[in-house]
């Protein structure tokens, strides 16, 4: 019932009207006439009458999150996440038969209790404008006979230890109207109407919410299907945190009840008085809604609390092989609590549905039930799985056994950190963080054509930049955050969008944006031509001896970050010829020229070949290598000394997971696809181990999944194939195959215009290379030190590589 659409839907119908008349809906923002302090829960209603059969299309928004019903099944969730500036709406077309019928909507306001990603201006507010006029009365908020009132039974408190996600539920079935969702009840009040909803088109006296049209399709949702209990026991204390699974004293017996249950093919009854634990195993890590249908059992209670992992001691963040549970905790990371999730009393009813407002994550789920003077019937008990609906297109594969297992955990870690934003993880934060996107993103190009997410992120940063002109380090936030270095990769990821897909007009609607970023940066040039470090969270990488990620400096002087805007003037440099601007072009490389000098002269260290951290030459790193190399301004024999140092034995401060996604590029760079490839013992050890996704940093590590740490996958197709664009838009292609110890490599990569096939055989120093190329594509071969042009379609070719 989810439509696309684009821009202002009302265009048409206010071409006409004065410049100041535009933008503005016919319907109006209704609220509560007297709302009380969040947190709390609202539901809406409209019953009206439909003549004959018709599809209606309609317009719905909410501050903060809605769910809409229409005679009582929900069709859709709401908004998409985003600020002020893009405050998105919905589109539906409704089938409505001739009859009477009935619009609910569920409007949750958390206040401060909502995730710290979930923006909100004022809360408690819900719009729904239908889009021909003619449906005004019947169906426009502030016009049609809409209905409010507060739904009671439902308790939002902090989820300690779930950092930054927003509230937990307690739910009582006591105090819930049962049927709201079809518009049943006492108690609904005639709504107090707010001011018109208004579109991007207002030119004038702008309101809270500039209303946008949603830029991304519906949320996946479906039943996950592979749930395994691995234990069930009597229930010793509500604190199961510090009670070890102990396999011994696993009911065996029960076990099958409850498998069943899982699988949809029976019901569960618990007698009275009784209090049972037992531990869901998903068998992959899920973000999910959870439902649980109650019967009976007035006064019992169900708990489900999630958890990534089980840990080995409750104490520290040790958590071992994650298939084991045996001697285990479920308990949330450095804190003896019991995870995160909801609690549901139930009210005695037949077929309580209870569920929640948002989703969950992680692969193990807790329930605790607790009976009273009645049997409990559990007579259903799902998660539905939720996320981003995007899947893998583009195909590799080569003769090396870890490239499987590596894909499968980098595909799944993608995949769960993708939803209304990417998020860096869906356990802990699910915020959006430039540094985390910026590789993520670089897989969605090589896995998908969907581009939808990559855009949003791209304009969602842009959206967030602050007075002095860069970008917030995370975005949509209530928190403002400023890493500096987050502003630069921002850059990045216009550079890598203007080159993966072809969409000029975007990009050079980013433009304003990049130079903004840029010049503020600029604007911290110390006399000497070294960069000075913005205010802020300096963050370049977890590394175990940089205090906070914070790489060594001198007096705000930092090669990392020297480096890191001397690399990011190349980028800015190729954008600016991208989008027609030679003397800007120009300028950037003048630049770019100046403070590579000016680095090579501060940081370069003769005795060790090798780039300072910081001026007094104390620290080196591998990070403050990579981005001289990257950078692309290295004479040749200083980059050819240096690629020697760093791809020996040494001592310098080793990139993490996520920074070694550049150890990769720079290994690329300097042909050595061998240490690439001996580099994803790492990943393969997480396969090993039970993970089921990538983390985030070296164990022990806090988050088990961390979609940074995917780019494994991205260098499959775009370094071990070599396949990158050589223009902007993808226009035309490079191939620079590097098999390392491979002998045979192959892959399709989606293309703006098709798909790219490269079948890579290796016998001995002979490399043969078969290529498709889309129509109208042609490229470049680079094997060794031979250049070929490949034509557009098929072609063969056999090359020697050393």
């Amino acid at each position: 019932m989810r439509v696309p659409v684009e821009g202002y839907p009302f265009a048409e119908q206010t071409k006409d009207r004065p410049w100041d008349e535009r933008g503005i809906w016919r319907a109006l923002w209704i609220a509560h006439p007297e709302p009380p302090e969040p947190p709390y829960v609202l539901a809406f209603r409209n019953r009206f009458r439909a003549e004959r059969e018709e599809t209606v299309r309609i317009h719905v928004s909410a501050d903060e999150r809605y769910e809409l019903y229409l005679d009582g099944e929900r069709i859709g969730r709401g908004p998409e996440r985003g600020d002020r500036h893009h405050w998105f709406f919905e589109t539906y077309d409704l089938p409505l038969p001739a009859g009477e019928h009935v619009l609910v909507a569920r409007v949750w306001v958390l206040g401060e209790l909502a995730p710290i990603a979930q923006m909100t201006l004022r809360p408690q507010g819900f719009v729904l404008c239908p889009q021909l006029p003619e449906w005004d009365n019947a169906l426009a908020t502030g016009v049609a006979g809409w209905e409010v009132k507060r739904l009671r039974g439902f308790t939002p408190f902090s989820a300690f230890g779930g950092w930054f996600t927003g509230a937990t539920l307690h739910v009582d079935g006591n105090l819930v109207e049962w049927g709201f969702e079809r518009g049943e009840g006492e108690g609904w009040l005639p709504p107090r109407a707010l001011q018109p909803a208004i579109s991007m088109h207002r030119g004038d006296r702008l309101p809270e919410h500039v209303l946008q049209p949603a830029t991304l399709p519906p949320m996946m949702e479906r039943a996950w299907q592979n749930a395994r209990v691995r234990f069930v026991a009597r229930l010793e204390s509500e604190n199961t945190a510090q009670i070890p699974i102990r396999l011994s004293e696993h009911l065996a017996g029960e076990a099958e009840g409850w498998q069943h249950l899982l699988e949809e093919k029976a019901t569960l009854t618990i007698p009275p008085h009784s209090a049972r634990r037992v531990i869901i195993d998903l068998q992959d890590y899920v973000c999910a809604y959870p439902e649980v249908v109650l019967s009976g059992g007035k006064g019992a209670s169900v708990r489900i609390h999630w958890q990534e992992a089980l840990y080995e001691d409750p104490r520290h963040s040790v958590k071992g092989h994650r298939d084991e549970i045996d001697g285990k905790y479920f308990c949330m990371v450095w804190h003896l609590k019991d995870g995160f999730g909801d609690t549901f009393v139930t009210d005695g009813g037949r077929g309580r549905r209870f569920d929640s407002h948002w989703w969950r994550a992680g692969r193990y789920v807790e329930v605790v039930v607790r009976t009273a003077d009645e049997p409990l019937t559990i007579d259903s008990l799902r998660f539905l799985e939720t996320r981003y609906p995007m899947e893998p297109e583009s195909t590799f594969t080569a003769d090396d056994q870890r490239i499987e297992p590596i894909t499968r955990i980098s595909v799944r870690a993608w995949q769960m950190c993708a939803h209304e934003t990417y998020m860096d993880c869906p356990f802990f934060e699910q915020l959006m963080y430039v540094g985390d996107t910026r590789l993520q993103v670089l897989v969605t190009y090589a896995l998908t054509r969907d581009d939808r997410l990559p855009r949003k992120a791209l304009l969602m940063f842009d959206s967030s930049r602050i007075n002095i002109g860069i970008t917030q380090s995370r975005y949509p936030s209530r928190w403002e955050q400023i890493i500096p270095p987050f502003s630069l990769w921002w850059v990045g990821m216009v550079y890598d969008y203007a080159m993966w897909r072809d969409d000029p007009r975007f990009v050079r609607e980013r433009m304003p944006g990049v130079r903004s970023v840029m010049e503020a940066h600029l604007a911290h040039l110390a006399e000497e031509g070294l960069f000075r470090c913005i205010d802020g969270w300096n963050y370049a990488d977890w590394v175990g001896t940089w205090r906070n990620g914070i790489p060594p400096a001198t007096e705000g002087i930092s090669g990392v970050h020297h480096w890191h805007l001397v690399y990011t003037l190349n980028l800015w440099a190729q954008l600016e010829h991208s989008v027609g601007e030679p003397e800007l072009a120009q300028r950037a490389l003048r630049l770019r020229d100046r403070l590579a000098e000016a680095g090579i002269r501060a940081f370069w260290n003769e005795q060790r070949g090798l780039f300072a951290d910081n001026l007094s030459h104390q620290h080196f790193s591998e990070h403050t290598q990579c981005l001289a190399i990257l950078s692309g301004c290295l004479p040749p024999e200083r980059q050819a000394r240096l690629a020697q140092t760093l791809t020996q034995p040494n001592d310098l401060a080793k990139t993490t997971i996520y920074f070694s996604h550049y150890l990769f590029e720079t290994l690329r760079v300097l042909k050595r696809l061998d240490l690439i490839l001996q580099c994803l013992d790492e990943w393969y050890r997480l396969t090993q181990n039970g993970l089921k996704t990538t983390i985030e940093s070296p164990e022990p590590t806090r988050s088990d999944c961390h979609a940074w740490g995917a780019h494994p996958v991205f260098h499959f197709y775009a370094s071990i194939l070599g396949i990158r664009p050589a223009a902007p838009g993808f226009a035309t292609v490079l191939i620079e195959p590097q098999m390392g110890n491979l002998t045979q490599a192959e892959g399709r990569l989606v293309h703006p215009h098709g798909e790219i096939s490269v079948r890579c055989q290796r016998d001995g120093k002979t490399l043969q290379v078969e290529v498709l190329l889309p129509m109208g594509i042609t490229g470049t071969l680079v094997a060794g030190e031979t250049r070929l042009p490949i034509p557009e379609g098929y072609s063969q070719h056999e090359v020697l590589t050393g």
